[in-house]
């Protein structure tokens, strides 16, 4: 069996008169992340830690955000598409263990969302996801809640 691990970081400033999606969950919150596609910072982080486990590069070059067929699509079907380039090279998940870090809003009460929705979408157990919550301690631009960021780890097997 092969096992392979990679890691991802992303990271996307805060702003008003967006939605904020975190982990494929709408949160209720006055802003939202900047970016070309929703912006969840979490399924990015994610996913760049499925594509550098499988030595596929990274999400800009799969859905790079120059390209209009990424402009404010839903992160949750990059994850799904990113699940699917895995399978093609022959890997299922390990695990995925994942840290946002945001001074607000509090994301401890949709983390269980969170670990079911990325279940669902990823076709695993929400057993294979650990998604953790953090803050800067008002340090950074996190600190002062002008962005939010997110770190993963992911497990990938190949028989």
């Amino acid at each position: 069996m092969q096992i392979r691990v990679g890691f991802g970081y992303d990271m996307h400033r805060l702003q008003e008169g967006r939605e904020l999606w975190i982990g494929g969950v709408k949160l209720d919150y006055e802003k939202g992340l900047l970016g070309h596609s929703d912006a969840d910072v979490l399924i990015h982080a994610i996913c760049d830690a499925l594509l550098g486990a499988a030595n596929l590069r990274d999400i800009g070059y799969h859905f790079p955000d120059t390209s209009p067929e990424y402009h404010n699509v839903d992160s949750k079907l990059l994850l799904g598409e990113t699940m699917n380039l895995l399978g093609e090279k022959g890997y299922a998940l390990g695990n995925i263990d994942a840290t946002v870090c945001a001074e607000q809003p509090k994301l401890n009460p949709h983390i269980p969302a969170m670990r079911r929705k990325l279940a669902e979408v990823m076709g695993v157990s929400d057993g294979l996801i650990s998604i953790k919550a953090t803050t800067s301690e008002k340090m950074g631009f996190v600190g002062r809640e002008e962005g939010i960021t997110a770190y993963a780890v992911a497990l990938i097997c190949k028989s």
